[in-house]
């Protein structure tokens, strides 16, 4: 792994470097740990009472769940798999954008998973967690690398390649997992960094 996505910071330095990366982490955790308390993570009822995506009446109206469900997680696997990610793999990208479109590019790639989730999903779901604003990272990632390549070296786009490749390869090949809100993220945080960056050029 590239020394970009290699952790090494003290705690204290992980929390004044990546202050929002260490925000959404504790959120992600809080909730958890709420639902454990009132409840089990992976239990329906729990998950659309703590924010969780639902595509049928009376919850597909209630629009403050494309951004509450990103905080939520299936079970605890789902929420290790990615608190390991936002852990490891988001950090670097708060430094390069700047806290304001990091906070931007992640709410938003988040929100285009869901958007991409409700559009494209053919079957009721019950909906939630981060990936799909982690993938919107891998996008901005991406997107860097292909138009800003001065940014990284090539062990740095080795293991961003690897990551897209791992990603892909995970979202198509385990069952139950929401490849429309992957996509859907990836998407939206390409698109979402060029916008910023255009939008900063211009002012």
């Amino acid at each position: 792994m590239d020394r970009m996505f290699f952790r090494y910071e003290s705690f204290r330095q992980y929390l004044r470097l990546y202050p929002l990366t260490s925000m959404i982490l504790a959120a992600n955790l809080i909730v958890y740990l709420l639902m454990l308390l009132t409840g089990q993570p992976k239990d329906t009822d729990t998950l659309i009472r703590f924010g969780a995506m639902v595509n049928e009446p009376p919850y597909r109206n209630e629009y403050w769940r494309y951004f509450t469900s990103m905080f939520v997680h299936i079970g605890f696997e789902h929420l290790l798999f990615n608190g390991f990610a936002l852990f490891v793999f988001t950090p670097p990208m708060e430094r390069i954008a700047g806290r304001l479109r990091y906070l931007i590019l992640y709410l938003g790639s988040g929100l285009a998973g869901n958007l991409a989730t409700v559009l494209l999903s053919p079957d009721p779901f019950v909906s939630a967690g981060a990936s799909g604003a982690i993938y919107g990272i891998f996008g901005a990632f991406l997107y860097l690398i292909l138009l800003r390549k001065d940014l990284f070296d090539q062990s740095a786009r080795t293991t961003v390649y690897s990551m897209l490749g791992l990603g892909l390869v995970y979202s198509l090949a385990v069952p139950g997992v929401n490849f429309y809100a992957h996509a859907g993220g990836f998407a939206g945080g390409f698109l979402l960094l060029h916008i910023l960056m255009h939008a900063s050029r211009r002012s």
